[in-house]
């Protein structure tokens, strides 16, 4: 499971149509390099995977006036549109403990309407707590070192990662019961997508001149 693949998509879809680096700033401008595996070269790569894989149509335009070889932009078609969905109400729901996945899903939730948002989330609280169930029926959380000895901190880590995890799902779930965002359906979402030449002040390094990826 990788949060790459949707916030590739999802940065293209944002956009309608979108180069390589400005799905990178816009990637940078969320952080998503310091929490996930959206580096640079991983970008890149994902954008040509998935555009020979039919979720992205690759378009050739002009040449840089610096001389360079054709900028490529990237739209993303149905079999492109089916997959990002598919991936962002996989990942709300998913209850692994990996921030990256979920933090890349709820950059997009918003994408999706209220109602199955908040189905999503309460599927998620309730994998949690059948998670803590399984394991709880065979391990004591803060219960001494046993046989497990210093081992048994792992566990510990895990249970209560599991109900800070289910506290923090239940209150979004609260926030959005309530009113918080705008959904689909409900007007014009928060874009958080950075203009063509706006700065980005937590881009990682500036694009070169000619560059066509």
């Amino acid at each position: 499971m990788s949060a790459i693949r949707l916030l590739v998509l999802g940065a293209v879809r944002q956009h309608g149509r979108a180069h390589g680096y400005q799905v990178r700033n816009d990637l940078e401008y969320w952080g998503a390099h310091e929490w996930s595996n959206a580096k640079p070269g991983s970008i890149y790569h994902a954008l040509k995977q998935m555009a020979k894989q039919g979720m992205l149509h690759a378009h050739e335009i002009a040449p840089s006036t610096a001389g360079g070889p054709p900028r490529v932009e990237y739209e993303i078609t149905a079999r492109g549109t089916e997959e990002y969905f598919s991936l962002l109400r996989e990942y709300l729901t998913a209850y692994d403990q990996r921030p990256d996945v979920l933090t890349a899903a709820l950059g997009f939730m918003v994408d999706l309407e209220r109602e199955e948002a908040l189905a999503l989330l309460e599927e998620r609280v309730r994998g949690i707590e059948e998670w803590r169930r399984s394991v709880t029926e065979y391990y004591t959380p803060g219960g001494g070192p046993g046989l497990l000895g210093h081992i048994g901190e792992i566990m510990n880590f895990w249970v209560h990662s599991a109900d800070a995890g289910a506290e923090w799902t239940r209150g979004l779930i609260d926030r959005v019961r309530g009113g918080a965002y705008t959904f689909a359906g409900e007007g014009e979402p928060f874009s958080g997508v950075l203009e063509e030449g706006q700065e980005n002040p937590y881009a990682t390094d500036r694009p070169r001149r000619g560059d066509a990826r």
